[in-house]
């Protein structure tokens, strides 16, 4: 875009005052500015300049409606749009020193019949650092430092958070573990118990039919303990006192250790009378005992199945959320995504214990091609930031649904809303609601452009007191690619 045409039109210093990127500019200036820069039309469609050309002009809107466009992974993702007068693009970074000769970054197109007004952009570097040689240096220190901070906080920010995360899973993957590792002790105890009582019990006088009928009555009520009905505490509480009553009344010590294993595996004192009736009351102490420590038993491998449940859980969530083993590109099921971010997020839940989770999912939504590692970075952000939202409690609600041809995925709190003022912000980087040291805008930046540039999808937010939803549209097939 760098050859005129044969009798270029130009802007005069009048005209060109009305442009807000040169409204202060002195007479002198914008009289070179006229001299050297000249007006283009491009057709609805045309594209004005594309991401990688060299960069040989600087572009201001005049008339029309452009887009910008970015390209990723072969696929051309549109960043902006906009028919505000004096917009401008191009070679931007033609006055920092260094930078002058890279490509453009992305691509311009011209949505409808637009005109520009434009000038060589080798021209336009040069005499920018004539006229701003202090605003040059102070741009030139921005930009690197904005790259170089951009890199080492990103990578600061990704470690914190891992680490964080990290510190939630290692919290609830003690609990279960904790859990089983005191179950498995209590059962290596009972099974000593049972030997023993096994052992007295077959050297006492006991009819060997009498044994066989225990062991039955003991089976039966293993099966019995299985199909127990979940009691109240003041239920369990009086049929512990009815149990202990009738212990002691036939002479059985320890009455109160044994009544809860019995109450919890389902015990009344039919059964009790039953095992009166099986064996000679000499040995009715140590058949009681046995069959206590065998349904003491069934109920610690309950426990430990479970807590080896939920450890299994917990790393099945892990992996689902690191996508580890996984390609980075795949089909996937958004709904596997938000469950396990809630999974690795529930000690933060949990912390609050006011947070009431919903889960509103559509369960016909298709499989849709994404890089689910970078969901998953995504739903994290936006799940923490709903959570902080909230510190007096509230509801977290997660809803995926169908809309044309997007899948939209809805995160919503309802806490006190982001101000209208901070909503054109809020995708921003480096800018933050939170207070000093609890943020640091990077992640609602990081997901804006997960979003739209490695997904082809959309980023929105809408806020008022008591309902704020972030919306993540995300297309059902692979977007198409441009070029």
């Amino acid at each position: 875009m760098s050859e005129q045409t044969a009798t270029p039109v130009r802007l005069s210093p009048t005209e060109l005052r009305t442009l807000f990127l040169f409204e202060e500019l002195d007479d002198d200036q914008l009289a070179w500015l006229s001299e050297n820069g000249y007006c283009r039309n491009w057709s609805g469609g045309e594209s004005v300049y594309s991401e990688g050309d060299p960069p040989t002009c600087f572009y201001v809107l005049l008339t029309g409606t452009l887009s910008m466009h970015r390209r990723v992974e072969n696929t051309e993702v549109e960043t902006g749009r906009t028919n505000q007068r004096g917009v401008y693009g191009g070679a931007t970074q033609s006055f920092v020193k260094g930078m002058a000769d890279l490509p453009y970054w992305g691509s311009m197109r011209a949505v409808t019949d637009c005109e520009f007004w434009l000038i060589d952009a080798a021209k336009f570097g040069e005499k920018f650092r004539e006229w701003f040689p202090m605003a040059v240096h102070l741009l030139e220190g921005m930009t690197q430092g904005y790259r170089s901070s951009q890199v080492l906080i990103g990578q600061r920010e990704r470690l914190l958070s891992l680490g964080r995360l990290s510190a939630g899973l290692t919290h609830e993957l003690n609990n279960p573990a904790t859990a089983a590792v005191r179950a498995t002790a209590a059962l290596r105890e009972n099974v000593s118990k049972i030997r023993r009582k096994l052992a007295h019990l077959a050297t006492a006088d006991v009819d060997p039919k009498a044994l066989m009928a225990l062991t039955e009555l003991q089976e039966a009520a293993v099966e019995r303990a299985a199909k127990a009905e979940k009691l109240s505490p003041v239920e369990v509480s009086e049929a512990e006192d009815e149990l202990s009553d009738w212990l002691d009344d036939h002479g059985i010590d320890d009455a109160w250790d044994l009544a809860p294993p019995l109450v919890a595996a389902g015990v009344d004192t039919d059964w009790l009378e039953e095992v009166v009736r099986t064996v000679p009351a000499v040995a009715l102490a140590d058949a009681l005992h046995w069959v206590t420590y065998a349904l003491e038993i069934e109920q610690l491998m309950g426990e430990i199945e479970d807590s080896t449940g939920r450890i299994s859980h917990l790393v099945a969530a892990a992996k689902q959320y690191s996508q580890m083993d996984r390609a980075a590109h795949q089909e996937i099921d958004v709904r596997d995504g938000l469950k396990s971010t809630l999974v690795m997020l529930s000690h933060k839940l949990k912390e609050r214990g006011n947070i009431t989770v919903v889960k509103d999912f559509d369960e016909s939504l298709p499989m849709i091609p994404a890089h689910p590692a970078e969901l998953n970075q995504v739903w994290t952000n936006l799940i923490d930031n709903a959570i902080y939202a909230m510190p007096e409690g509230g509801t977290l609600t997660l809803r995926t649904a169908r809309e044309d041809g997007w899948v939209l995925v809805e995160i919503c709190d309802t806490g006190v809303g982001i101000p209208p003022e901070m909503q054109q912000k809020i995708f921003e980087p480096f800018f933050t609601t939170k207070p000093v040291g609890h943020g640091t805008g990077l992640g609602l930046d990081i997901s804006y452009r997960v979003i739209t540039q490695r997904h082809g999808g959309d980023l929105r937010v809408k806020s008022r007191p008591g309902d704020t939803r972030f919306q993540v549209r995300l297309p059902l097939t692979e977007p198409p690619s441009f070029g």
